[in-house]
């Protein structure tokens, strides 16, 4: 459908859901409205905890299951920043559905039970959640597999170790007969949402609150040509927290994730296209075997609950300067696609960022996918994301560094970006110069380090410091190098009035 601003017809369509096991039809709906507060103030629903209210605690966790290939797939989300248009075609899953009628705990409750996974009890339900995801998505969970599925939770009382305790013992001693909800509404879901219509596009509200589901990314283009102001929003773990902390307007708000041909990657000899809405947990086992050090970075963006809502091509689009994304992208020379109702359009990554908050994406304009060129065998790549936690945690700063070395021992080319260190991701074009054309040597990186200072002018912040931001970005060369070298190296203690 094309999307005019005629208002005398403002409405069309209503988003439509699961809610556990009723099904929930909504023709009004607010575009800011957040499904913790659907959950809790419409259906009352009180399971499902606001802690933080920004996507960290873990404590709002649910269950958004949606169709791909077919198929169900659920994955644990915060439902303090997700927004209820942003629910349609999907089944909502909150801890009141686990247990039987009867009151029989489901095996993941049970186990919290049995080994004391709960003190003051606030954080449970998210833990809950969190653990039953696991418990559908893998059979035989290990050690790791349970501290990545609880990254995006935290509590303050048990010390995590009888939690984790409970998720090793029903990972290893599933019942062969088990009430499980999911299992048991598997076919009843799968038709239900085969049954709603595919393409069609949702517009609900008055102008001054108008809420857009687009049906393809022609109607996605045409939505932002009526709503050049529009937000667009994928996963919105970064726009979640302008309304729940800074109580931005946002509208009219332009919902996309449930554009399926956003959501491809393709893999060619050339290197990979990854459409802009795919998330993070679906571009992590494609990066990880393509390019190992981006799949280690994508480990510690967020918990679970975070990298299954974002969007890598949201992290473009927003265009903050912590991003952890862009620094290796721009290091692997990506590009971006943009569209619009006039076409396409590719740009160098690097061009995309202007200044702080600004970005080459013109009024109407949308990205539409990255595409990343194969890393050269003998090329060296790294990422190195430096923040207080190492889990769940904003970036002080994120380097990335790649290097070609000849047989001879020199630098023919050299790509360095970093985030956190100005008011965009940068490449540190002066420190490239001071290495290309040169033996790849601690004298050689050690010459380069004063080449930082003329990239780079960090702000001081409550993350870090500008010297301290400053002194990291010269180590991290000297890590690449010591990494890279392939042979010892004495570490050298640099101040940092050096």
């Amino acid at each position: 459908m094309t999307i005019t601003t005629d208002t005398a017809n403002p409405s069309s369509g209503s988003i439509r859901f699961l809610l556990n096991d009723r099904e929930i039809d909504l023709k009004t709906v607010a575009p800011t409205a957040t499904l913790l507060d659907f959950l809790r103030l419409e259906r009352r629903l009180t399971g499902t905890k606001e802690g933080c209210a920004e996507g960290d605690c873990g404590a709002c966790t649910v269950l958004v299951g949606r169709l791909v290939a077919g198929d169900l797939v659920y994955e644990g989300v915060n439902a303090c920043i997700r927004f209820v248009g942003s629910l349609n075609a999907t089944h909502v899953v909150t801890v009141e559905h686990l247990a039987a009628r009867d009151g029989t705990l489901h095996p993941v409750q049970q186990a919290m039970v049995d080994y004391h996974g709960s003190q003051c009890g606030f954080c449970t339900p998210g833990f809950v959640m969190s653990l039953y995801g696991l418990w559908l998505s893998k059979d035989t969970p290990g050690r790791a597999d349970i501290e990545k599925a609880l990254q995006g939770n935290l509590c303050r009382c048990t010390g995590y170790e009888p939690i984790v305790r409970a998720a090793e013992a029903v990972a290893t001693a599933r019942p062969d007969a088990v009430f499980d909800p999911i299992l048991k509404m598997r076919d009843r879901v799968r038709a239900f949402l085969s049954g709603l219509p595919t393409g069609e596009t949702i517009v609900l509200g008055p102008p001054d609150a108008r809420l857009v589901v687009p049906g393809s990314t022609q109607a996605l283009a045409e939505a932002l040509a009526a709503y050049p102001e529009g937000t667009v929003v994928a996963g919105s773990t970064d726009v979640g927290l302008w309304v729940t902390k800074q109580m931005r307007a946002i509208n009219p708000v332009i919902f996309i994730n449930g554009l399926s041909d956003l959501q491809s990657i393709t893999e060619t000899s050339d290197g990979i296209t990854i459409g802009a809405g795919v998330t993070y947990s679906l571009a992590f086992s494609t990066l990880a075997r393509r390019l190992p050090p981006l799949g280690k970075l994508l480990d510690r963006l967020g918990g679970d609950q975070v990298r299954n809502m974002g969007t890598i091509g949201g992290n473009i689009a927003n265009g903050s300067p912590i991003g952890d994304t862009p620094p290796p992208l721009i290091a692997l020379d990506a590009t971006v696609t943009l569209r619009s109702v006039s076409g396409t359009r590719t740009v160098p990554l690097q061009d995309y960022f202007i200044a702080y908050g600004r970005q080459d994406r013109h009024p109407g304009e949308f990205v539409e996918s990255l595409f990343v060129p194969t890393l050269p065998a003998d090329e060296h790549f790294a990422v190195y994301k430096i923040s207080k936690r190492r889990d769940e945690d904003i970036s002080a700063l994120c380097a990335a560094f790649r290097l070609a070395v000849s047989p001879e021992g020199v630098v023919t080319s050299a790509r360095i970006a970093f985030g956190g260190m100005a008011g965009t991701p940068k490449r540190a074009t002066a420190v490239e110069e001071a290495l290309i054309g040169k033996p790849w040597t601690e004298e050689t990186v050690t010459t380069a380090r004063p080449a930082f200072d003329i990239d780079y002018q960090p702000l001081s912040d409550w993350r870090a410091t500008s010297a301290y931001r400053a002194l990291t970005a010269k180590n991290l060369l000297l890590r690449f190098y010591l990494e890279t070298s392939g042979t010892p190296a004495e570490l050298v203690r640099f101040e940092a009035a050096e």
